[in-house]
């Protein structure tokens, strides 16, 4: 061997035994652990689809907001209740949704008749909450009521009297349906807005309209709101257009009486 020329066990000796460098792929790229390029392109693919479900995951599931929802609809949190009124269950707030009205004395809406005195045979209460582009606007006191007579001695109005009563009608702003009939049956929400002579359908309530959402108990109703059944304590929620605002709870405590 000449002696200017080293052996390659005498090169790697004094490197320090320095390993040989690693594999480069034709690409030039090294290949660490032993996986090709293309092995490499796979993983990161898989992670980054990975990644991209896990965040639409969180955006779809409210991402930790301060929104509720109900099934996959983001809703807004509804306002604090107000005051209690004269029936127990908290005042609505906002304006009216529109005038109060009522069938005249003897005339009949839906099977429903307007008579002197109210029926107590079948006698339960449902409460109606509306918000018109997230604003609340209130069911008015004396619908189904016609010539409403306010109480003299009630710090809020409430009507203690008319000149008929329809077997579904409001005694007070608070939403409260009063539904008092002969003969018990289950009435609906399209016959209240009848009674109160207002449009109801999916894309219009009273004068308000826009797409409707409706919350039945907390939870959403997809069907024709008209077709709402009117139960003991049922609590009925309109939303019209956008934002939508979560579902406002009576507890059974402010139901008073009623």
């Amino acid at each position: 061997m000449p002696s200017g020329k080293k052996s390659k066990q005498q090169r790697r000796a004094a490197s320090g035994g320095r390993p040989p460098p690693p594999v480069r792929s034709k690409g030039g790229s090294s290949t660490p652990s032993g996986f090709s390029r293309r092995t490499w392109l796979i993983v990161a693919v898989v992670v980054l689809v990975a990644g991209f479900g896990i965040g639409l995951g969180v955006a779809v599931s409210g991402g930790g907001s301060s929104n509720t929802q109900t099934g996959s609809t983001n809703f807004v949190s509804p306002p604090p209740l107000g005051p209690a009124g004269p029936e127990g269950p908290p005042l609505e707030t906002g304006p009216n949704l529109a005038p109060a009205a009522s069938p005249a004395p003897g005339q009949t809406v839906d099977g429903i008749e307007c008579q002197l005195n109210e029926q107590v045979a079948f006698h339960i209460h449902s409460r109606l909450t509306i918000f018109v582009n997230g604003k609340p606007e209130k069911v008015p006191y004396g619908v189904g009521i016609a010539n409403p007579k306010l109480d003299p001695g009630s710090a809020v109005p409430f009507v203690g009297g008319g000149d008929c009563f329809s077997w579904l009608h409001t005694h007070a702003a608070d939403g409260v349906i009063h539904i008092e009939s002969p003969t018990q049956r289950t009435y609906t929400l399209g016959n209240f807005f009848d009674i109160w002579s207002q449009p109801l359908s999916s894309t219009q309530v009273g004068p308000a309209k826009g797409n409707v959402t409706a919350l039945v108990d907390g939870k959403v109703w997809t069907g024709d709101p008209r077709d709402i059944p009117m139960h003991e304590h049922t609590q009925i929620q309109l939303d019209v257009g956008h934002p939508l605002v979560g579902a406002v709870n009576i507890p059974s405590s402010s139901w008073g009486q009623l």
